[in-house]
């Protein structure tokens, strides 16, 4: 019997990439990919249906089979990136100093989103609830394509921006208000994010009707999902509703696919294209969102944090003064000419080395190959084949004697061997990402003694295993990494955020905003048995955050029974130690804990404590959980609440501004429930009981306790 499959589609700027992955096993088990058909009558929606044919009669699939579907798409990013964005009619309210702050709204006007394309809006003011129809009317004859109600205190009253949403559905206008896109105070801002979500409303809605009538046309009766900027996916009703989360979708899948498929607790993923490295981290399995900013302002936008480095695979090399000075931004596609190291041999014999322009206005220093029969570009890959960095099969394999080839006249003019020159091309390339790796390790605090880099993309081994190896830290290449987004669509949980401005947060206020978390993601399809709930507090903001996450289905890959002897040395691994001093601290079963013991500075004794780092590696023989220093108490859901009593009253701290919990993992089942986000006792209790209610009391529970200074 065949088992059922689960479908991930990421449109791209050129092609179209489908997978289909194994419910059960979460094995790939088919690719297939096509052009994106931008310029089709029915958009790129033609190139996700082509995408789901073609993928299904590779891998000898029906319809039937299909159980989860999620697409993610450039199309918002590319919309905003190009200005090609609607008519944004905002409809302002308020009288006095609250319809002052409100008229303001109207200078984002001013907000470019490319060169010389600022976001296209008219304004109208309604000072009391009957203006509204006259001014939603006045907005519409000025061109709006889309309407955004704004009001100073939505979020606490949000009748008046209700109102301009009802008055423009009854014209046949779509429309929003900045109190249904975000929940926290800040007008400017709030306003920002719904009218840049507005701009993008118009397209979004026709595609996601589009590419729902042709999954339906196609007799597929899974639910379609989309994907998000913080790497989980939504339901087509929800993208109707904010299609603003789709942006930067890109870079998230495939952060997503690293994090899902490769199980990465710890690390910094690279994706490397022809022209750019995407870099993001995950830390504690999860990874990493900021605000997102749009022209560079700030939004309400939660978004994978993604920085981008104009160095791809096909970066080409510049030169100047018998020294390599560069690599890219050009790359060999912009500049229309062919890597080298895919050249057939023949051609680059004899070759010699001219410098270009890629394009007018450039710097006239990048390096070219010239003989009878061409011109070829010598690249970042034909660097990394050169000397071999390119495993034999990966995408961006080629044969070491062309890209030797390629890379003699350089040597040439810089007098040293091929190997040098391939060198420094690859050093220079890997020198701007560590630049910024390095930034996001400390931005993040890393643990430099547990990440890994992991690369995908077609471009990845062109770039991480050379950067792992100048930096001294675990590199690899992901499975499938040319694929490995749309792997991260087909593997993606559902998500959702919810965030309240609370003072002073009670244990109702948060298990609230925790419950509407949880309800968010069920109405879009998550299993209640998957949901898990992260509860975060920002005592400075007065932020109270829940983030909820759950599966669609219960096919869920059976886990792979790790050996004791796999499980140590991957916690081994990880705490950089030798197996033979990890210890067991505690067992569940689908969690092994381990400790060891570590020096601080080198000093052992009376001086100075010394850490005793903590791992929790899972069934798969994967770690979950890395803590530098930490405490280990098991107990059982009966005698868990005494348990974490007793650990708050000995680990809380106390200092001028009050008491502050230690940051608590708590393991039960097969979760990993993170208590962290808890400052004070009672939040972390309140939110405890909520994850052992309705659990067996002889059921294990581990406690893992890291002290905050």
């Amino acid at each position: 019997m065949k088992t059922p499959i689960r479908v991930g589609i990421d449109v791209g700027g050129t092609f179209t990439d489908a997978v289909a992955i194994d419910a059960a096993s979460l094995e790939l088990i088919g690719t297939a990919k096509v052009l994106t058909t931008h310029r089709h009558p029915d958009g790129v929606a033609r190139g996700i249906i082509n995408a789901l044919k073609e993928l299904l009669e590779n891998c000898g699939r029906s319809a039937d089979d299909v159980v989860f579907l999620a697409h993610g798409t450039t199309q918002a990013t590319n919309a905003l990136l190009e200005g090609d964005v609607a008519t944004v009619g905002v409809v302002g309210l308020g009288r006095g100093l609250d319809g002052w702050r409100t008229k303001a709204v109207r200078h984002l006007s001013r907000l470019e989103l490319a060169p010389g394309k600022h976001l296209p809006l008219t304004y109208a003011h309604a000072k009391a609830s009957a203006q509204v129809p006259d001014a939603v009317a006045a907005v519409h004859r000025a061109g709006a394509e889309v309407v955004v109600g704004v009001e100073a205190f939505s979020v606490d009253d949000p009748d008046g921006e209700l109102a301009v949403v009802r008055a423009a559905e009854s014209q046949r206008l779509p429309a929003t208000a900045t109190h249904d896109i975000s929940k926290l105070y800040g007008l400017k801002k709030r306003a920002r994010t719904a009218a840049l979500n507005a701009s993008i409303l118009p397209r979004m809605l026709g595609t996601a009707e589009l590419v729902r009538s042709s999954i339906d046309h196609a007799g597929i009766h899974a639910p379609l999902m989309v994907m998000r900027c913080d790497g989980g996916v939504m339901s087509l009703d929800e993208m109707r509703r904010r299609p603003l989360l789709t942006i930067l979708s890109g870079p998230a899948a495939g952060a997503a696919g690293a994090l899902l498929a490769e199980r990465v607790s710890e690390g910094v993923f690279l994706e490397t294209g022809g022209t750019s490295t995407d870099i993001s981290v995950i830390r504690d399995g999860r990874v990493a969102v900021a605000y997102a900013k749009v022209g560079g302002y700030a939004t309400y936008l939660k978004s994978l944090d993604v920085r981008t480095v104009g160095v791809g695979g096909g970066s080409l090399v510049r030169v100047s003064g018998g020294r390599v000075t560069d690599v890219g931004p050009r790359s060999a596609h912009i500049a229309g000419l062919d890597y080298g190291c895919f050249a057939d041999p023949d051609l680059l014999r004899g070759g010699r080395l001219e410098t270009a322009r890629p394009m007018e206005g450039d710097p006239a220093d990048y390096a070219v190959v010239v003989t009878d029969r061409g011109r070829f570009a010598i690249t970042v890959t034909c660097a990394a084949n050169a000397l071999g960095v390119v495993p034999r099969g990966d995408y961006a394999h080629a044969e070491p004697t062309a890209a030797r080839l390629v890379i003699e006249p350089l040597a040439a003019r810089l007098g040293c061997s091929v190997d040098d020159a391939a060198r420094q091309i690859l050093d220079r390339a890997t020198g701007r990402v560590r630049e910024v790796v390095d930034e996001m390790v400390k931005d993040y605090r890393l643990d430099r003694e547990s990440i890994e880099l992991v690369g995908g993309g077609g471009g990845a081994a062109t770039v991480t295993l050379h950067l792992g190896s100048t930096m001294g830290l675990p590199a690899r290449i992901a499975a499938h990494s040319s694929v490995i987004s749309p792997i991260g669509v087909a593997l993606a949980l559902v998500r959702d955020t919810v965030e309240r401005v609370i003072p002073a947060p009670t244990q109702q206020d948060i298990l609230s905003v925790r419950a509407e978390a949880e309800r968010a993601v069920l109405a879009q399809g998550a299993s209640p048995a998957t949901v898990e709930v992260e509860v975060s507090i920002d005592p400075q903001r007065n932020v109270v955050a829940a983030v909820a996450t759950g599966a669609t289905d219960m096919h869920t890959r059976a886990p792979a029974d790790a050996t004791d002897d796999a499980a140590v040395e991957a916690a081994a691994r990880s705490m950089h130690v030798d197996a033979a001093v990890v210890q067991r601290a505690a067992t569940t079963p689908q969690f092994r804990v381990y400790t060891a013991v570590r020096a601080r500075g080198g000093l052992v004794g009376r001086v100075t404590r010394p850490r005793h780092p903590v791992r929790v590696v899972d069934a798969d023989g994967v770690v979950r959980v890395g803590a530098p220093d930490a405490h280990v108490r098991a107990t059982t859901v009966g005698e868990a609440r005494a348990g974490l009593a007793k650990v708050l009253e000995e680990f809380t701290s106390y200092g001028d501004s009050g008491a502050r919990a230690p940051a608590i993992h708590l393991l039960v089942g097969a979760r990993v429930v993170n208590l962290a986000g808890m400052t004070h006792p009672d939040q972390v209790l309140a939110l405890a009981d909520t994850e052992l209610s309705g659990r067996a009391d002889e059921e294990d529970v581990v406690l893992v306790v890291e002290e905050r200074s």
